[in-house]
């Protein structure tokens, strides 16, 4: 792993390294105190002193920046920004208007690690004892006012920033709760489906197998009417053990629909979807056929196509040959495949039709249109024969 989701800690020495370089990238605006220790015409002792001072105050800084959101009681990190505060007015005050840029770190750290019920106060807080010092220190007024916006606008950014961090960190915690209550809900449809399938019909095949042992010696004939119906009813259990299984495996077109959305979005596609679609009396191999093209076609859009639009669209039309209902997807990208359909598109086609519906694949005036139609309802001369 490269980089670091948001709100994730690092999970290895790598990422701990990245984290450490955009941190310390921020510590550049430091300059001005180095410069003044190296230049500034300092005594010795100043010199030693601002540089244990300096070196003290990134440590306790880089420190603060990294424990952030890590639950440490909000008394603990309000006495790290004590010390912070203190050592700045400290070095300012002693080795001059350079220094006051220390306060500008202090606004930071203040706004990234205490809540915003804190840092709404402590930010400002900052910035009144940053104005306080730059007017005691000579000359420090003239700096005054390009510091107070950076360590007032670096503080309140800084909230925002934690704000950002919390609310993904609970809605990734929120997915993978809502992600295992769906995988147990599933586990216990299909063991509830599987029950009301398969209990009654092994019951009945126990009890029979049981009347066969005690018929078998003496009346074979009807022991052997018992295995048939053993028989019977183990064969129905299958077709109906295959049937569900089957239910399971069959794509519905309302969850595609959720899984596109989800998949152009993942791919910065802007994705005009259609509402919760009425597929009343649409029959189960018109709707799988339309899922599998829409999962095709969108898989194509974010694959190939480099659009920055997809319009998807589902409706019913009366033809000629009776109801449909029509799915398109278009996007707005460099088009579709070549001069031959893909596999992908002809295995398509092959399913649509064997639905009774039909595909259609051609470049659009700003990209690629995809058309899939599959029977609305039963045939008319299905109809008859059931009535």
């Amino acid at each position: 792993m490269s980089g670091i989701r948001i709100g994730q800690r690092p999970q290895n020495n790598r990422q701990r390294y990245v984290k450490l370089l955009w941190t310390s990238i921020w510590l550049a605006y430091l300059g001005a105190p180095v410069s003044d220790l190296l230049h500034g015409g300092h005594s010795t002792v100043a010199r030693a002193l601002g540089w244990t001072g300096l070196v003290a105050f990134v440590a306790w800084y880089l420190a603060l920046v990294f424990r952030t959101g890590r639950g440490e009681r909000n008394g603990v990190v309000l006495a790290s920004l004590a010390v912070l505060a203190t050592e700045s007015t400290v070095l300012a005050l002693s080795l001059g208007r350079e220094w006051l840029v220390l306060f500008v770190y202090v606004g930071i750290s203040s706004g990234a690690a205490l809540p915003l019920r804190l840092s709404r106060w402590t930010v400002p807080a900052v910035s009144a004892l940053l104005t306080g010092v730059a007017f005691v220190v000579p000359g420090g007024s003239d700096y005054l006012m390009g510091l107070l916006f950076p360590a007032l606008l670096g503080g309140f950014s800084m909230t925002g920033v934690r704000e950002l961090i919390r609310t993904t960190v609970e809605l990734r915690e929120a997915r993978a709760t809502v992600a295992q209550l769906a995988a147990n809900e599933e586990r216990l449809r299909l063991a509830r489906d599987l029950h009301d399938l398969l209990g009654h019909s092994l019951s009945l095949i126990t009890l029979k197998s049981e009347l066969a042992g005690r018929m078998l010696p003496d009346h074979p004939d009807r022991a052997a009417q018992q295995v048939a119906d053993i028989e019977q009813v183990s064969r129905q259990a299958l077709v109906d053990v295959r049937e569900a299984v089957t239910g399971y495996r069959r794509r519905r077109l309302p969850a595609e629909l959720a899984g596109a959305k989800v998949a152009l979005s993942a791919a910065g596609v802007t994705a005009d979807l259609p509402d919760e679609p009425d597929l009343s009396g649409v029959p189960e191999e018109s709707e799988a056929a339309l899922a599998w093209a829409l999962r095709e076609a969108v898989t194509n859009v974010v694959r190939h196509s480099g659009a920055r639009r997809c319009t998807v669209g589902l409706a019913r039309r009366q033809t000629l040959d009776g109801a449909v209902i029509e799915l398109s997807v278009e996007d707005d990208g460099s088009g579709g495949p070549g001069g031959s359909p893909g596999n992908g598109l002809t295995g398509l086609s092959e399913r649509l039709e064997k639905a009774g519906g039909s595909l259609e694949a051609s470049g659009a005036r700003h990209g690629f249109r995809l058309v899939a139609r599959a029977p609305a309802g039963a045939p008319a001369a299905d109809v008859g024969s059931r009535a």
